[in-house]
């Protein structure tokens, strides 16, 4: 016979049950962030795998062909028809793609059709093919928030290409910094387009002409973070809106001479002019002479969701984190080629 408010062998107290469960929750509390910090390391270094299997695809561009890819290029030659030298073509995510396991879609494009990217055939097969818009994992970084798909397609409707996260470094704008004088950079209505890095608009460089170091010398880097316009509100502009990761140049000009004072968008590309991860600095929606805006990509700053900084490629392939508190004068030293400066630690 059990005796009156006998609990059992396995009985416990509403007490002891809450006590129980503070308990847990606050293990949990302690666990969480360093499940965060764990994912975050491991997305991280996602994206750094990424950029050194673009640095390897880079390389092998340049031992086939004896250059590296342009950073975009128009339609005209030596990059697609040679009467199309106002024509769009392609950036330099699509002249990788036979060294990054996508030769079938490379083959797939007309190189020689009026304006490359824009031509029908070209646009379904990479917005709207039988599966599909194209995705390439390897153009995005796992950490980034931004959308997947570009903001409004092409002309300002379906279909929506892929959003990559990664920009080719085409040089720094006039002005930048005081120790070099760059003159190969126009100024149009996108704002400066660079001439004096490693993959700039209709470029040829050859890893002899990175005469400052293949290691001192940015190749690719980062804008995959939003930015905060002057109302408060986040957008997600960075250098290929609104036409994705295909998207090349109009103009068959080089650096100084690419489309000066006039339409000077150089998509996939980031001419060096803003401080890292300048997340908010009074950014509008109409870009003006600053080529940070919605279809205005030259000068978008290089962003990350990483804490602190960005991935950067070099163009010995090695991949190394850029601190946000980097001096702008050094990451214009490392965005230029040929500068003959002496970088500091960074």
């Amino acid at each position: 016979m059990l005796r009156k408010g006998w609990k059992g062998p396995f009985g416990f107290t509403l007490i002891e049950l809450l006590v129980v469960i503070a308990i847990i929750a606050i293990l949990i509390g302690l666990l969480l962030p360093a499940v965060q910090k764990v994912r975050e390391a491991a997305a991280r270094m996602k994206c750094q795998n990424n950029l050194k299997q673009m640095g390897i695809a880079l390389h092998a561009h340049h031992d086939a062909v004896g250059r590296f890819p342009p950073g975009c290029a128009a339609n005209g030659a030596p990059f697609g028809n040679p009467a199309d030298n106002s024509a769009w073509g392609f950036s330099w995510m699509v002249w990788i793609l036979p060294y990054v396991e996508q030769d079938p879609l490379y083959k797939s494009l007309s190189f020689t059709s009026q304006s490359g990217w824009s031509n029908t055939t070209n646009r379904n097969i990479i917005c709207a093919g039988p599966n599909g818009f194209v995705q390439i994992s390897m153009y995005r970084c796992p950490s980034t928030p931004l959308p997947l798909q570009t903001g409004d397609g092409y002309n300002g409707g379906a279909p929506f290409p892929m959003k990559p996260t990664y920009c080719a470094i085409a040089g720094v704008a006039n002005g930048t910094y005081g120790a070099f004088t760059e003159t190969r950079a126009s100024t149009g209505n996108a704002g400066h387009a660079g001439g004096g890095g490693v993959m700039h608009p209709n470029s040829q460089v050859r890893m002899g002409d990175m005469t400052d170091g293949t290691s001192n010398t940015m190749v690719v880097s980062e804008q995959g973070n939003f930015l905060t316009l002057n109302t408060g509100a986040k957008t997600f502009w960075n250098a290929a809106e609104p036409h994705g990761w295909q998207m090349g140049a109009s103009s068959t000009g080089v650096g100084a001479n690419y489309a000066a004072g006039g339409d000077n968008r150089a998509f996939n590309t980031c001419t060096i002019r803003y401080k890292i991860n300048l997340i908010s600095n009074n950014w509008t929606d109409s870009p003006g002479s600053t080529g940070v805006g919605y279809n205005m990509g030259n000068n978008i700053p290089l962003t990350s969701s990483h804490t602190g900084g960005v991935n950067t490629l070099l163009g010995d392939g090695s991949v190394r984190f850029l601190r946000d508190t980097i001096d702008i004068n050094t990451l214009a030293f490392l965005a230029t080629r040929d500068d003959g400066q002496v970088l500091p630690n960074f």
